[in-house]
């Protein structure tokens, strides 16, 4: 199998459902902005913590799922979905890891050790793909889980920057204004 087609050579794309899209559509924009992010997990890990790497390893698993929902644009009821439990797993996360962390008292900057910045580049890129997903759906029909999840999920990877820089003993910096 090749894995160029030139398909794509004017533009467009296949959806799931064999749908032709512009590269440029929301859709497109949206879970292709999850590829990234999925991308940027995957670069952050092993972080060294082997805790860290197994809820990083579930994320990209957790993202893959989210890419085929916003590539689908009628889910059948057997295709792949985030559900309400994705969100609270990483909600538990969260929780878990908030309890080993200092208190913030003022803003953060993004970096510290070089396993804590890439979960922080993660984390913004998150944000930008939740931006996409709320684009995706002031123009077409997206259940809300696969959005509350990357709401979430870009809390959980601030959080667990946090907790790599703290074990890496790399203290937080602080913005000065």
């Amino acid at each position: 199998m090749r894995i160029y087609t030139g398909r794509g050579d004017e533009g467009e794309t296949d959806l799931r459902d064999m749908t032709r899209v512009s590269k440029a559509s929301e859709r497109i924009e949206a879970y292709g902005t999850v590829d990234e992010l999925n991308a940027l997990v995957g670069r952050a890990r092993p972080t060294g913590y082997d805790d860290v790497d197994d809820q990083l390893a579930a994320v990209q698993n957790h993202l893959h799922v989210v890419q085929a929902e916003f590539a689908t644009p009628d889910l059948a009821d057997d295709d792949p979905r985030i559900r309400a439990e994705h969100v609270e797993t990483v909600e538990g996360w969260i929780d878990e890891y908030d309890d080993e962390l200092e208190p913030l008292r003022s803003f953060i900057l993004p970096g510290g050790s070089e396993a804590g910045a890439h979960v922080h580049h993660a984390r913004t890129v998150c944000r930008r793909a939740e931006r996409r997903a709320v684009a995706l759906a002031s123009v077409e029909s997206v259940r809300q889980e696969p959005i509350r999840y990357l709401n979430r999920l870009s809390d959980a990877l601030f959080i667990l920057a946090r907790v790599v820089n703290a074990r890496d003993g790399v203290p937080e910096e602080s913005p000065t204004y």
